[in-house]
């Protein structure tokens, strides 16, 4: 079996390597005939390439013969029509057949140049057949394209344009479509809505009509905006230009606004290069006459319209404004008012009014907020540091010189003097409502003045200017503080005169006495107590501390000099320990530590009135009282009753 495998194997090689010589041997048969085939076309496509040659050359030549044959040919049918001119009849069907307008178009136009470069005195006659032919053919071709406009037809429209672009008339023909799709386009109240929808629309149909379609929509825009806007600007800003300053430059704030926004959708329109100057020009053209002299308007509205904002409200409290003197003299008394705290002039009764009101503020501030807006709108750039300043200089004498220092002035006037009865101290509602005042002037100034200013000079004279006046603020301020700070003193005093007696330290019966503080020192509190919240809510931040600690000092004083006044018993002393336990406890509320730490002290020097002689030492020497000057010390030992006697002074030396 395996014989007979292995030899029909050997039969099977044998007879595939018959049949693979004999395909290789057909391969190379067929190599052969390709590369016949590919010399063949080899040849062929030499021979096409030649053909082709003989051909564009003959082409060139019949080019060369065609052109100037046909510049022959064009040139005798010119010569022909030129003879009917010259003959003084048109027959030729291209002058005749109204349908061959376009034809008659394109020679007349031909012929009208060759017409101009002919001597006058021969051929007059016949220029200006032609030139009457040119003219009636340019009429008929914009009536045509007017019809056509107005038929909606913009492939005619389209076909008229192209025509006419070679003909003198082409302007007129831009002219008339300006005109024709403007017609029913203004019948809204919004004319500024009503361009730009005319625009957006002759923008999307100006390029299938004209070959120059950014030329036609910036002469529509410049139409729109020369013709229609200026007039409608003019009737709404001259209306109220003398009579209603308010009105006017509501108005042309408005207009100029709406004016630019308009102007921003339109560059989104190729009207060529520059489009920004371009219509930079076209809106300073129409204001040019209302911005020269905006500023002038802008700051005489806002001067009478402050003062009468303040004079109504004057008016409404029935006050007579009075002045506020300058010069030399009041300089001086300005001065020694400073320092010697001394009223200098008539104390006035102003009935508890601080003659400061938020809602005037306000309206100041609208009115001057409203004026930086149309500032910034307005002004030229180069001007607009220079104008800004010119009303925050408004807003500074209006607000803070005749509203602000003024009720500070007021309000020093009508503090009493330190010795006055049941004065109203008032001058704290003057601080609180000026302080609020001065917060909404500063945010008005860092909100809409900075923006203006900030890149230009002016920044630092209006910085300047602003710290001069919370400095001026500031001096007025801190004195009707000190001066209102000396007149709770000064009732402190009155209390303490009218209910502390002698016998309160001294009591006839030292084994019956009921209460447990006098009721001067009740009182004392009471109205001290009153006075710190008050000085809490009429002022913020450390400004708080700091005058609670100036009031807690003087009231420690008060207290201090008030108990030097007395001699005391045993039982007094107990009396005076329990009243200054209770001055103590006041203090806590200013929560300052020095004034704590002061009655504190004093609590402490008031054991000195009870401590049995054998003790003064000790208590002297304790943590509270070691480092007071020994005379302090020994005044308030003299006050005791029993300091006479031998043993208390031998027992405190």
């Amino acid at each position: 079996m395996d014989e007979r495998i292995q030899r029909k194997v050997e039969k099977l090689e044998q007879q595939c390597q018959k049949e693979a010589k004999e395909f290789a041997k057909k391969v190379q048969e067929l190599q052969k005939s390709n590369q016949v085939a590919f010399q063949h076309f080899q040849e062929l496509d030499e021979h096409i390439s030649y053909v082709a040659t003989k051909v564009c050359h003959l082409g060139d030549q019949l080019e060369g013969v065609n052109t100037p044959r046909q510049r022959a040919v064009e040139a005798q049918k010119l010569m022909k029509y030129f003879n009917e001119f010259l003959d003084g009849e048109l027959k030729s069907d291209v002058f005749t057949n109204s349908e061959k307008i376009k034809e008659a178009a394109d020679i007349i136009q031909k012929l009208h140049l060759i017409a101009q470069e002919l001597p006058f005195d021969r051929f007059s006659e016949v220029k200006s057949k032609i030139a009457s032919k040119y003219h009636d053919l340019e009429c008929q071709l914009i009536q045509e394209f007017t019809s056509a406009q107005r038929r909606g037809e913009i492939s005619r429209m389209r076909e008229v344009a192209a025509v006419l672009l070679h003909f003198k008339g082409y302007s007129h023909c831009v002219d008339v479509y300006i005109k024709q799709c403007q017609e029913g386009a203004f019948l809204r109240n919004d004319v500024f809505e009503d361009a730009a929808i005319l625009c957006q629309r002759v923008n999307k149909q100006v390029g299938e009509i004209f070959s120059n379609p950014e030329t036609v929509l910036a002469k529509l825009i410049q139409n729109i905006f020369e013709v229609k806007l200026q007039s409608y600007v003019k009737d709404q800003l001259e209306e109220h230009r003398k009579s209603d300053a308010e009105q006017y430059l509501k108005n042309l704030y408005d207009l100029y606004t709406r004016t630019t926004n308009l102007s921003s959708k339109l560059m989104e329109f190729n009207l060529g290069t520059d489009k920004q100057t371009f219509l930079s020009k076209l809106i300073k053209a129409i204001f040019i006459s209302y911005l020269e002299n905006y500023i002038e308007v802008e700051i005489g509205y806002l001067k009478s319209r402050s003062a009468m904002i303040l004079q109504r409200y004057y008016d409404s409290k029935n006050h007579q404004k009075r002045s506020i003197g300058t010069g030399g003299i009041q300089d001086l008394k300005e001065r020694l008012r400073q320092r010697t705290n001394l009223p200098l002039g008539p104390s006035i009764d102003t009935h508890g009014e601080t003659f400061l009101s938020q809602e005037v503020v306000v309206n100041l501030l609208q009115e001057t907020k409203q004026a930086f807006e149309r500032c910034h709108r307005l002004s030229d750039p180069s001007d607009l540091p220079k104008n800004a300043f010119r009303i925050f200089s408004m807003l500074v004498e209006f607000l803070c010189t005749e509203h602000i220092d003024y009720a500070l002035e007021t309000g020093l006037a009508g503090i009493p003097s330190s010795d006055s009865k049941n004065a109203n101290l008032y001058f704290l509602d003057v601080v609180h409502q000026a302080n609020t005042i001065f917060h909404l002037f500063d945010k008005q100034f860092n909100d809409h003045l900075m923006p203006l200013i900030s890149s230009s000079p002016k920044l630092s004279e209006c910085l300047q200017k602003k710290k001069e006046i919370i400095e001026q603020m500031e001096v007025k301020l801190d004195m009707g503080i000190d001066r209102t700070l000396n007149c709770m003193i000064g009732q402190m005093k009155h209390i303490l005169a009218a209910e502390q007696k002698k016998t309160d330290f001294k009591p006839e019966d030292e084994n019956n006495v009921l209460i447990q503080y006098t009721n001067a020192c009740v009182k004392v509190c009471g109205y001290v107590r009153k006075q710190v919240e008050k000085i809490r809510n009429s002022m913020d931040g450390k400004n708080v501390d700091t005058v609670l600690m100036e009031l807690g000092v003087r009231f420690h004083r008060l207290i201090y000099e008030h108990l030097q006044q007395y001699s005391y018993s045993c039982m007094g002393g107990m009396l005076a320990i329990c009243d200054v336990a209770e001055y103590r406890k006041c203090a806590k509320d200013f929560k300052i530590a020095l004034v704590l730490q002061l009655f504190d002290t004093l609590h402490a020097l008031c054991n000195l009135l009870v401590v049995a002689p054998d003790n003064l030492k000790q208590v002297c020497s304790g943590e509270q009282l070691a480092n007071l000057d020994k005379n302090i010390l020994h005044s308030f030992v003299q006050l005791r009753v029993d300091y006479r006697s031998a043993r208390l002074a031998r027992h405190f030396s």
